[in-house]
């Protein structure tokens, strides 16, 4: 399984909104490369393609990533809105 994770630093406060934008995006991307790999490693699984033990070790690895990216995503979202970097969509 291949595991991208793109580059973080815990402190935003230095960097320009459209870094935080470009972190935003690269998260997304990292997010839905996530959520392929899931899809893979059950397959192989339902294919019988690796052990129970294998599988459920990926699985744990996955799951942890799949948080740090939720995690990242909160932290970029909110620094996006304190900056009012991105208007929200107006409800009629």
């Amino acid at each position: 399984m291949n595991r991208v994770k793109p580059l973080w630093s815990e402190d935003q406060s230095k960097r320009s909104l459209e870094e935080i934008l470009r972190a935003e995006a690269e998260n997304r991307a990292w997010n839905k490369a996530l959520r392929g790999q899931v899809t893979a490693l059950v397959d192989s699984r339902l294919a019988k393609q690796i052990s129970l033990e294998a599988y459920a070790t990926r699985r744990q690895h996955g799951n942890e990533d799949a948080a740090e990216c939720k995690r990242r995503g909160t932290i970029l979202v909110d620094e996006i809105g304190s900056r009012g970097g991105r208007a929200l969509p107006h409800k009629p």
